[in-house]
């Protein structure tokens, strides 16, 4: 079979690329013929709250064509006719936001109906809501052939926009691809954190709905304090930081330690086997690739009630599923450190990761495309 997964790719970063070569080697690895076709534009300058947008780390060996530009229409009928004298048999969207539905469904459209179109639905309905997202997903979801999601939330909102074609949902898989674990001690020492206190830590881009200001007010908890925990903020702002850092100044917050950069990939598996706990307070969510890098590095978690985590978390297991509020996450923390839960949830997330495979996804988008 000849496939072309569509998404951002190299040189371009983030974890949306990271998925997207990730299934790109799956497929190869299951001698597939595989090309990925990614962005030369993924975002104008001024719309993205990044630092970069690109990586400086080693290209994957994957074919990569570099053509699409998401603010040209043009561009697009180009793409979506070179496109259609390849003559793949399948061709994979990843969609994430509302911005890429004009390129990537005038894309779909112009490939023509010989070529399966599948949408790999990471969302549908954006977490920072605007109110023409239903306008531009409804446009998207009407060029493809039929869809897999990565968690029942985000295949509930697609019913908002169709319930007839061919639809499955698999979690997204492990990611595994930031190397193995490393001691706790020597990865602190890498990292130059304290190697006696217990560390929390919240991993990613800070924007509202991911919920750092709830952590943030739950280590006000006396117990947090006496604990010594520390709390490591491993991402880039995409948010004023102001508020979060008058939370800490009001209340004399001195164990929270920001390293706010994007964590290069061969940093990432030093920050999760660091830690004791990731802890996930988002307002808003569908599923995490967070998540599912602390499956990989045997990580116990707290996440909120909200979109997928909890399809994916069992409580009191793997972690902990509470209610996105200050004194429900303080309460989680506190459980795990008093009673000492780590080596149990250890094993249980060991025996969890074992559901997340990439073969299984790929078997998903294979029964997809017979249908």
């Amino acid at each position: 079979m000849k496939i072309l997964i569509i998404g951002p790719a190299y040189p371009l970063r983030g974890g949306i690329a990271n998925f997207t070569e990730r299934l790109a080697l799956e497929f190869l690895k299951q001698k597939e013929q595989v090309e990925v076709l990614s962005f030369s534009l993924q975002y104008p300058g001024f719309l993205f709250p990044g630092k970069s947008q690109y990586t400086d780390k080693p290209r994957p060996e994957l074919k990569i064509h570099t053509r699409i530009n998401s603010v040209n229409p043009l561009n697009w009928i180009r793409c979506g006719f070179w496109i259609r004298k390849q003559k793949y048999d399948l061709i994979v969207f990843m969609y994430w936001l509302p911005f890429m539905a004009p390129a990537l469904g005038t894309i779909a459209r112009i490939t023509g109906k010989k070529t399966q179109r599948i949408a790999l639905l990471h969302n549908i309905i954006p977490h920072e809501k605007r109110f023409f997202d239903r306008l531009l997903s409804g446009y998207f979801v009407k060029s493809v052939d039929g869809f897999a999601a990565l968690s029942q939330s985000v295949l509930d909102d697609l019913v908002m926009f169709d319930t007839k074609k061919p639809r499955a949902i698999n979690p997204h898989p492990i990611y595994d691809n930031f190397g193995e674990i490393t001691g706790k001690s020597l990865a602190r020492r890498k990292l130059n954190l304290n190697p006696d206190y217990p560390l929390i830590l919240f991993f990613g881009f800070i924007r509202k709905y991911k919920g750092l200001d709830l952590l943030l007010n739950a280590a006000k908890d006396d117990n947090i304090r006496q604990k010594n925990i520390q709390i490591v903020v491993a991402g880039e702002f995409y948010d004023d930081p102001m508020e979060y850092n008058k939370i800490i100044e009001d209340n004399n917050l001195k164990n929270v330690i920001f390293r706010n950069e994007f964590i290069a990939d061969e940093e990432v598996g030093l920050y999760f086997s660091a830690c004791d706990l990731v802890v996930q307070p988002y307002r808003d969510a569908t599923q995490s690739g967070v998540t599912q890098i602390a499956f990989h590095f045997e990580k116990p978690m707290v996440v909120t009630n909200v979109g997928g985590l909890s399809e994916i978390v069992p409580h009191k297991k793997a972690g902990y599923v509470v209610d996105p509020k200050p004194d429900k996450i303080a309460g989680a923390i506190n459980d795990f450190f008093d009673h000492n839960r780590q080596k149990v949830m250890i094993e249980n997330v060991k025996t969890e990761k074992a559901k997340y495979s990439w073969d299984k996804l790929v078997d998903k988008i294979r029964f997809l495309y017979k249908q």
